[in-house]
C-alpha cells in the first residue's frame, strides 16, 4: 500500500469519528433532538471547523449547496449557530454543551406547558360535559364574577338592581378592555358601559317567581343561572355544557327581541295581550294563583 493511498484511508476513517463516537450516532442523537438530518450534517461540520462559508459548509458536510443557505437559515433562527461578522458571511456553532443546555430549558418549558396546558383541556372538557351546582348568594355572585372577568367578545346577563350594585366593578372592568355588555334590568339600573333594556313589571315579576334570579352567558360558551334572593340557600347551575349554553342564551336574546318589539310597538301590542302582555302570561302559568313554584 503506498503512503498516500494509506493517507486517504486514514483521512476517510478519522471522518467517521467524533471523539472516538461514530458520526453517524452523533447525527442520530442530533436528529432525536428535533434536528433534520441536513441540519445535523451542517451542525457537525461546524463543530469539526469553523468558521465556515456556506459553501464550505456545503462541502464539508454532504449538505447540497441547493439546500445549505436553507438549512443554515434554520439552524440561525434556532440559535444553534451563529453568523460571525465580517464582509464574507461565515458561521460558527453554538458549543455542544450550550446547545444540550438550551434544549433541556425549552424541553422543560415544553414540558411544563404541555402539562398546564392539557390539565387546562381536561378540566374545560369535564366542564362541557357537567353541570355543577352552587349554593348561597355569595358563592353564586362569586362565580358570576369570573365568568365575567374571563369573557372576551360579549356578555348577556339579566338581574336585578340589587345584584347589579355587587357586579358593577367586574362589568366595567370587561366593558373596559372591550367586551360588549347587555344588560336586562329588572328595576332602576344606572349604567353607563353597557347597552341596558328595562324589563316591565319588576316587581310583579319578584312577586310571581318569589324572588330574584340571575342569568348570564360569557362569549356563548358559559352560563350561570339560578335563584339569587335566598341568601345561603339561594342555587344556581354553571356548565359549559352546549346543550344548556346554547338554549339559556337563546332565551336572553329573545327576551331582547321582546323589549325591541314592545318598544316599537307597545301600544299595539297590548291592545292584543293586555298591558305589559299579561294576558300572555297567564295563559303560559300552569298554576291558578298565577304564580311560578320552581323555589
Amino acid at each position: 500500500m503506498s503512503s498516500d493511498l494509506g493517507i486517504i484511508i486514514v483521512t476517510k476513517v478519522a471522518t467517521t469519528f467524533i471523539g472516538g463516537v461514530m458520526k453517524e450516532n452523533v447525527l442520530e442523537t442530533l436528529k432525536n433532538l428535533n434536528f433534520t438530518e441536513y441540519e445535523a450534517k451542517a451542525y457537525l461540520a461546524l463543530l469539526e471547523e469553523s468558521p465556515l462559508t456556506g459553501y464550505a459548509v456545503a462541502k464539508n458536510s454532504g449538505v447540497p449547496r441547493s439546500k445549505i443557505y436553507e438549512t443554515l437559515d434554520s439552524l440561525t433562527i434556532r440559535g444553534d449557530i451563529l453568523i460571525s461578522p465580517g464582509s464574507t458571511q461565515q458561521y460558527i456553532p453554538v458549543p455542544a454543551k450550550e446547545l444540550i443546555k438550551n434544549r433541556r430549558i425549552k424541553a422543560e418549558e415544553d414540558f411544563k406547558l404541555a402539562e398546564k396546558s392539557l390539565e387546562q383541556f381536561n378540566q374545560s372538557a369535564k366542564n362541557r360535559e357537567n353541570i355543577w351546582n352552587i349554593t348561597g348568594h355569595n358563592e353564586i355572585l362569586d362565580k358570576v364574577k369570573e365568568c365575567i372577568l374571563s369573557a372576551e367578545h360579549r356578555i348577556l346577563i339579566e338581574l336585578w338592581n340589587e345584584e347589579f350594585k355587587e357586579l358593577e366593578s367586574e362589568l366595567r372592568k370587561a366593558a373596559d378592555k372591550g367586551v360588549i355588555v347587555t344588560i336586562v334590568a329588572y328595576g332602576k339600573v344606572e349604567c353607563d358601559f353597557a347597552f341596558v333594556y328595562f324589563h316591565d313589571m319588576s316587581a310583579e315579576i319578584t312577586d310571581e317567581y318569589g324572588g330574584r334570579w340571575i342569568v348570564v352567558s360569557a362569549d356563548d360558551s358559559e352560563v350561570v343561572a339560578g335563584i339569587v334572593s335566598l341568601d345561603k340557600d339561594s342555587r344556581a347551575a354553571w356548565t359549559m355544557h352546549q346543550g344548556l349554553v346554547m338554549p339559556i342564551t337563546e332565551v336572553i336574546i329573545h327576551d331582547l327581541y321582546i323589549m325591541e318589539i314592545m318598544d316599537k310597538h307597545r301600544e299595539l301590542l297590548e291592545d292584543s295581550f293586555g298591558k305589559n302582555l299579561v294576558n300572555l302570561r297567564k295563559k303560559f302559568s300552569m298554576h291558578p294563583d298565577f304564580k311560578k313554584h320552581y323555589v
